[in-house]
């Protein structure tokens, strides 16, 4: 079973966090969210990391610019989700979740976009 490229935002549900993965300076992953007009729930975070690069004005610093997860779903979806600390445009500031990859096989069919 592959993993089946999605790149496309997700839509958090506000007051739905796993309290338990609080970090310092890192984002509150949602336990559920919407995508594709379809609801998921959150049931297991297999694995979390961040991704860094270079400060943008040369001093040498490190910055996190995303933390990923990898989860597993209610619906037994297993999912690669990501926060961008940065939104990518003054359009899409308000998406800062974004679905990078679904396990191929395990969902069967995707929901169609509306």
């Amino acid at each position: 079973m592959g993993e089946q490229l999605i790149s496309e935002s997700i839509t958090p549900i506000t007051g739905q966090v796993d309290e338990r993965r609080i970090t310092i300076g890192a984002p509150l992953l949602p336990t559920r969210f919407i995508w594709r007009g379809v609801e998921y729930s959150v049931a297991e975070v297999l694995e979390s990391w961040k991704e860094t690069s270079p400060c943008r004005h040369g001093s040498g610093e490190r910055y996190v610019r995303k933390h990923w997860f990898r989860v597993r779903t209610a619906g037994n979806e297993e999912m690669k989700i990501y926060f961008e600390r940065q939104p990518r445009s003054g359009r899409q500031r308000k998406q800062r979740w974004w679905l990078y990859t679904l396990r191929e096989g395990v969902t069967g069919k995707l929901p169609k976009i509306t």
